[in-house]
């Protein structure tokens, strides 16, 4: 008596399983190439600074907005809020690993 055949897995169930295991696969390539403390050290600080440098821009730039040109709205606090939106967009480029 032959064993039956396995279910057919849906088309969703199958995208999920490709993508848990190529989520395998990069999680057991980190592991074989695990760096250096100080490697660790530096990766830190790019993406510390891809996030404070843009929010230090804005910051800058709406002081001198305020300055030059008072008005009812806080440019200061506006581009605060955008930098620190583009640093944190910046910085998950970084950390998710997108060559853009």
């Amino acid at each position: 008596m032959s064993e039956p055949d396995p279910p057919k897995l849906s088309e969703p169930a199958e995208q999920m399983i490709r993508k848990v295991g190529s989520a395998q696969e990069r999680l057991v390539r980190a592991r074989q190439r695990k760096g250096s403390d100080w490697e660790s050290i530096a990766i830190m600080g790019v993406i510390g600074w891809s996030v404070a440098l843009p929010t230090l821009i804005g910051v800058g730039l709406g002081m001198w907005i305020d300055h030059r040109w008072p008005g009812r709205f806080s440019w200061t606090l506006m581009l605060l809020i955008g930098g620190l939106l583009a640093g944190c967009a910046n910085a998950w480029m970084h950390v998710k690993g997108d060559p853009s």
